[in-house]
């Protein structure tokens, strides 16, 4: 299974989508739980409570997340020092990825870089020059003989254009990411009253821009014989293709089932977005089996959704919490149905590239719980 291990709650930016509406959402999830609970800031517990724990598991993987868990370099590498059979992955806004010496760069497997387009878009999200400094740490990474996957993963809002941004990132001048994943920023925050020009942007340009680009990934594989790693697009061709569904686990994400956060007493919830949410803790660090914890399924409108089978809920925080009014929640739905259509799209032509032998299903296969949510 997968561990977002979470080693701090501090961060170095101060994110639109992110921090930046922390302070100034109508409500929070605190006031929406019946318990929950405020954490300490750094893990509370020893290395080697964490391995006695991990070790129980057949082939954990560890993915440390903050906050921006590159603000404590000295955390993540004693707990790499601790784990040496452990497979570790990192969720980073990448500007302090140079904290980390190159030897420890070298064990990850997978690093989930934060970039949300191009300079401008990026930039108009995150903070001025974050964009320059990204290409910077990339060079740093690759010059450190990384030789796992990164994976661009974008939050994507009313700023984006979908389609601009991941072509942009799969074809530019500073660096071209094989590996994309995006996320909408929606149904998350108590927010939905404060963004007027959302609805338009989803029905104007986002979801226009969705079966554009699918129509743009099929074309490169055609063109090129090689299947981008587009992550919401692989994932859901590949289950389509070899009828492996969402097996073990019915989130796409794996939340609550194959996808756990550690929490930073020892806790276990089902997802980090849960944290503090004692009604949902799934065990703990100190005495828990893996292979035991608790299973969290998704719940509310997602039971009865038509395309439940296809989705899997989206997000188990949002089906908890239900931050959206119904308004807000159907356009949610409406996106996950216009993915949905622009994936079966592609399907004929690429089964016909696969019966000439040109492309495999195999190519289409993505590693399932990495931090990819899968449904935007």
């Amino acid at each position: 299974m997968y561990y977002h291990l979470i080693v701090n709650d501090e961060c170095n930016l101060n994110c639109s989508y992110c921090r930046g509406k922390e302070f100034f959402s109508c409500e929070s999830d605190l006031e929406s739980c019946d318990e929950c609970v405020l954490l300490p800031s750094s893990p509370e517990y020893s290395p080697e409570n964490l391995y006695s724990f991990l070790k129980k598991d057949d082939e954990p993987g560890i993915l440390f997340y903050g906050g921006e868990p590159t603000l404590r370099p000295d955390l993540l590498m004693g707990f790499m020092d601790k784990m040496p059979s452990c497979r570790f992955s990192i969720y980073t806004n990448g500007l302090l990825i140079r904290n980390l010496p190159p030897g420890y760069i070298r064990r990850l497997d997978t690093i989930l870089l934060s970039i949300d387009g191009d300079r401008r878009t990026t930039d108009g999200y995150r903070g001025e020059e974050v964009y320059d400094g990204l290409m910077e740490s990339i060079k740093y990474i690759n010059d450190s003989g990384f030789l796992g996957e990164i994976v661009a993963r974008m939050t994507v809002a009313e700023k984006t254009n979908i389609y601009e941004s991941v072509t942009f990132l799969a074809d530019n001048k500073d660096y071209t990411f094989s590996s994309i994943h995006w996320q909408m920023d929606a149904n998350f925050w108590y927010d939905y009253s404060e963004r007027p020009g959302f609805r338009e942007w989803i029905e104007e340009s986002y979801n226009p821009g969705i079966a554009r680009l699918a129509k743009k990934w099929l074309e490169l594989i055609r063109e090129t014989g090689i299947v981008p790693r587009w992550y919401p697009f692989c994932g859901l061709v590949y289950d389509i293709l070899t009828g492996s569904g969402m097996a073990p686990a019915p989130m796409r994400c794996g939340a609550g089932h194959m996808n756990y956060a550690i929490q930073t007493d020892g806790n276990i919830v089902p997802c980090p977005c849960m944290v503090g949410m004692k009604g949902f803790y799934s065990g703990n660090i100190f005495d828990s089996d893996p292979k035991n914890l608790e299973k969290t399924e998704p719940g509310g409108d997602c039971l009865e959704c038509d395309i439940a089978g296809f989705c899997g809920g989206r997000c188990l925080y949002s089906n908890v919490i239900r931050p959206w009014p119904e308004e807000g929640r159907r356009l949610v739905y409406g996106s996950v149905l216009n993915l949905k259509s622009a994936v079966e799209s592609v399907i004929p032509e690429i089964q016909e590239m696969i019966g000439q032998g040109l492309i495999s299903a195999e190519d289409f296969r993505i590693n399932k719980y990495n931090g990819c949510e899968i449904i935007p």
